[in-house]
């Protein structure tokens, strides 16, 4: 099954999520084709390079939420034990790639399996601005 298979997949399923709950309609983002508009074209070194960064695999993860509990209190912990987050329910979840937070969005259940609608996209200059 290729990636667009799997996008088609997940579409169909929201589209029928939203049918079944009542909600909003679930449409597709409109996405442009990423063009060079610059008048500078790069040459096939430059390319390769590119093509290298691009294909570096990144770890994204979704936060519901933090706490901290002294080791006393970790030990404890059992099956049925509950820990107490920093999040009240409802409130959307942190999406983080390598760590960094770069948007905020909610849990969908989709085909029996757990996705994330982006809600809050953070802005290229905020991300820059927290590297630093």
């Amino acid at each position: 099954m290729d990636q667009n298979d799997v996008d088609d997949d997940w579409a169909a399923a929201l589209a029928e999520q939203s049918e079944v709950e009542g909600s909003d309609e679930v449409q597709a983002a409109p996405l442009e084709e990423l063009t060079d508009d610059s008048e500078q074209k790069i040459g096939p070194e430059e390319q390769r390079k590119l093509d290298a960064i691009l294909d570096i695999p990144v770890t994204i993860s979704m936060e519901v939420g933090r706490t901290q509990i002294n080791i006393r209190n970790l030990l404890q912990l059992n099956q049925g034990s509950v820990v107490e987050l920093d999040r009240l329910a409802g409130e959307s979840l942190d999406v983080l790639v390598n760590g960094t937070l770069i948007a905020h969005g909610e849990v969908v259940v989709v085909n029996d399996k757990f996705g994330i609608r982006l809600t809050d996209v953070i802005s290229q200059t905020e991300r820059i601005k927290k590297l630093r």
